[in-house]
């Protein structure tokens, strides 16, 4: 396999096991548990920073992440996922609010859709992303998680 193709490596947090992908360019994915993704499976030097930096983020070190991301989609989703980028640690957006910080107010649902394919959770912060309600999207163990990283990104701004 060329030294540039793609390696993912599952690494322990205290949330469980995340997956982590990475090129070249940087990460392009990040999932929950561990799970097989396309490419060989050895840690790199991309994947072992990303792990260092989630692992700091759960321990309340670090609100930002410098890793490099390569992230696949269209130019819609890419357009999406950099908004959630740009939602400040401990704050919620509802999508409707993401659609109209894109310009484009009617497009709610496609945004949703899009930051239900986010392929790097948490790096791309969709946990961020609240219904109307003020609940974290989801149901089960995804919606359990993304609950526990807000409230924890909350925690830790709380005078």
């Amino acid at each position: 396999m060329p030294p540039d193709a793609p390696t993912h490596f599952a690494y322990r947090t205290p949330y469980g096991p995340i997956t982590i992908r990475a090129c070249a360019e940087g990460v392009t994915d990040v999932a929950f548990g561990d799970v097989a993704l396309e490419g060989e499976r050895r840690p790199s030097a991309l994947s072992n920073q990303a792990a260092t930096e989630l692992l700091e983020y759960f321990a309340g070190k670090r609100r930002a992440f410098d890793v490099p991301l390569s992230l696949q989609g269209s130019a819609f989703q890419r357009a999406v996922w950099d908004e959630l980028a740009r939602v400040p640690y401990g704050q919620t957006r509802t999508s409707a609010q993401l659609a109209r910080a894109l310009g484009r107010p009617g497009s709610y649902r496609a945004v949703g859709a899009a930051v239900h394919k986010n392929p790097a959770g948490v790096l791309v912060p969709d946990h961020r992303v609240v219904g109307a309600d003020g609940r974290p999207l989801g149901a089960g163990k995804a919606a359990r998680l993304r609950r526990a990283l807000l409230e924890m990104e909350q925690r830790e701004l709380a005078p």
